[in-house]
């Protein structure tokens, strides 16, 4: 005598009747709590980085009547610094060149290293061993030595440093992109893509792009830290954004001589740094996660 069978899962029953609806089965998006705070910590510093400007930071620039290092208290939430200025209000201008600076470099550094590692994967032979050494010597010199060279010659402007981070990185973006993309393009639909004509742009654009898009963007996410980190510390060694102007890290340098009497002048944009880095890392993590669940 044979056994009823149990009664299927709630799942199974929806995926089944969506199907005999001839619709997918529903998706669920979860991004964990951590994801979540990353996002919202991301957010914060964004905001501040474009509305600060006009808002708390309106005045920092310009030394008030308080005194050097002066304590926390009500009218300067996180003190003062060695010219009296209020700590916070610098903190909040800071982030318009931190993140502004980082993500301009970030994505210039992506884009090209993404767009020469499409040529090589398309390409190939001459074009693909040309393209690899050439950012091979490239990332032989230390990131630092070199970044300090190019300053040396070129000065600290904001677009020197843009361009200083993004040449810095975009061999790892290359050389990231190009592992995905020489797998995809063994791929049976881009041999037949090549075999009815296409060129190498489409092949590039249309076959190889959309497929390593993801893994990239998650690329797009950690080289974005690395390249705050860079910055942050060529302003500590005096190299990077110039006064009046401050990114963290100059705000980190110029305020050290008061930590023993004005620790949060220090310690506050040491914390910024951290906490925009952090919240990447945790943004990253939570949406490929989710996105892994989803499918």
């Amino acid at each position: 005598m044979n056994k009823p069978s149990s009664p299927a899962p709630a799942a199974c029953l929806q995926s089944a009747a969506a199907a005999a609806a001839g619709t997918p089965p529903e998706r669920h998006w979860r991004i964990p709590a951590a994801g979540v705070i990353g996002l919202a910590v991301i957010f914060l510093w964004m905001a501040a980085a474009v509305f600060g400007p006009w808002m708390l930071a309106a005045d920092s620039g310009d030394m008030s009547d308080a005194a050097v290092f002066a304590p926390m208290g009500g009218a300067h939430w996180l003190g003062t610094d060695y010219l009296g200025r209020d700590v916070l209000s610098r903190i909040v201008e800071g982030a318009r060149y931190t993140v502004g600076v980082a993500l301009a470099a970030t994505l210039c550094a992506s884009v090209a290293g993404t767009t020469l590692a499409l040529l090589a994967a398309a390409r190939g032979g001459m074009i693909d061993a040309l393209i690899s050494r050439s950012l091979d010597t490239l990332v032989s010199v230390p990131s630092k030595m070199f970044a300090l060279l190019m300053v040396a010659a070129f000065g600290a402007s904001v677009s020197m440093l843009v361009l200083i981070a993004a040449i810095v990185y975009a061999p790892g973006a290359y050389r990231i992109a190009r592992a995905l993309a020489v797998n995809i393009g063994a791929m049976d639909y881009v041999t037949v893509a090549r075999t009815r004509g296409e060129g190498t742009w489409y092949v590039m654009r249309r076959e190889i792009l959309p497929n390593i898009a993801g893994p990239m963007l998650s690329d797009l996410g950690l080289r974005f830290v690395y390249v705050v980190l860079l910055l942050a510390g060529m302003s500590f060694l005096g190299v990077g954004i110039q006064p009046p102007d401050a990114d963290w890290g100059s705000l980190v340098r110029e305020n050290i001589g008061g930590l023993s009497e004005a620790a949060p002048a220090i310690i506050a944009p040491a914390l910024a740094i951290a906490s925009l880095t952090i919240a990447v890392n945790l943004a990253i993590d939570a949406l490929g996660g989710s996105h892994r669940r989803s499918e």
